[in-house]
């Protein structure tokens, strides 16, 4: 056995990990020492090794998974890189949360005034996306959103967004833009008319979440039948608009009893 080798008590205090996480890594192909006793099962590392071994425990305590790590120590470039756009995301949807939470400390549980409507049936154009989870439907509603008014012809659009019930993973999102003609990459369809509960939300759209609750508390409530999908009718323009008065109208079809 070549005399340079430490024994696995010895590399973990260089390496700055644990006993337990080096036989980890090791049954995972990641960091493998350098020699295995026969005999005794006893596990040697060179030196050199202390190198990867550290760079293991700094990407670990930046929240890089361990298949990405071995990636970063076989020299592959750009993995990173959707480490950075996942962790972009999550900050985003903690800060989401997080005006939220403010929200609901400074008003209280969500409540809305809520009025049941009639609307008529209306003819759209309709394109689908899909979320990965909840947290995703931003994203998905905004690829909906920009994939049907580059196709569109219409100088004010006016859309809809349609939301299951129940979210599973994934979720499908569907945007309809109301109109007579057709949309490329588009399919054409109707949405029908009925009575709806409806509640207005003031403010970003995800926000929308909060108003939700309260359209729904007030159905439940009133043992009222409901039936997805719960629509969201934008009518202000994000461009012009600033996200603290966005106009959203929920609405949730009414069954009858």
């Amino acid at each position: 056995m070549d005399e340079d080798l430490l024994p696995i008590g010895q590399f973990a205090r260089l390496g700055r990990l644990s006993v337990k996480q080096l036989r980890h890594y090791a049954e995972l192909g990641l960091l493998v020492p350098a020699y295995v006793d026969e005999h005794t099962g006893y596990r040697y590392y060179r030196p050199q090794q202390a190198r990867d071994a550290l760079s293991i425990g700094l990407l670990r305590s930046l929240d890089v998974p361990l298949a990405v790590i071995a990636e970063v120590l076989s020299g592959s470039s750009g993995v990173l890189e959707g480490v950075h756009e996942r962790l972009e995301a999550e900050l985003a949807r903690r800060r989401s949360t997080l005006a939220a939470l403010e929200r609901v400390m400074a008003e209280g549980l969500p409540s809305a005034p809520v009025t049941v409507v009639t609307e008529p049936a209306r003819r759209v154009a309709v394109v689908t996306a899909t979320a990965a989870d909840p947290s995703d439907i931003g994203r998905a509603t905004s690829a909906a959103t920009a994939e049907v008014l580059a196709a569109a012809n219409v100088a004010v659009p006016e859309l809809i967004g349609l939301f299951p019930l129940d979210f599973g993973e994934p979720v499908t999102v569907t945007l309809a833009l109301v109109t007579e003609e057709p949309v490329a990459g588009a399919e054409l369809d109707v949405l029908p008319g009925g009575r709806f509960a409806r509640a207005t939300h003031v403010g970003p759209y995800d926000q929308v979440g909060l108003t939700a609750h309260a359209l729904l508390s007030w159905c439940a409530e009133r043992l009222c039948p409901v039936r997805g999908p719960i629509r969201e009718v934008y009518v202000s323009d994000p461009a012009t608009t600033p996200p603290d008065r966005l106009i959203t109208h929920l609405m949730i079809p009414l069954e009858e009893r």
